[in-house]
């Protein structure tokens, strides 16, 4: 994972490769101030996921390939 500028937002969107699915948020490195409940996060349908929780913007990166599970 990546973390890259969104255009939409002052927020920076963390990007994803297919090795980064399945998606869930908070991540594996997330420290322990910002936990929350996990949920997964769809973002191969439109290639972007927002947290309910956090709002953390998740993207897939351009050319990523997505395996299925």
């Amino acid at each position: 994972m990546t973390q890259a500028s969104s255009s939409t937002e002052n927020q920076q969107a963390i990007m994803l490769t297919g090795d980064d699915l399945p998606l869930h948020c908070p991540g594996p490195k997330a420290p322990l101030w910002s936990m929350h409940p996990r949920v997964f996060l769809d973002v191969t349908k439109t290639g972007v996921a927002k947290c309910p929780y956090c709002s953390t913007e998740y993207r897939l990166a351009p050319g990523a390939v997505v395996h299925a599970h």
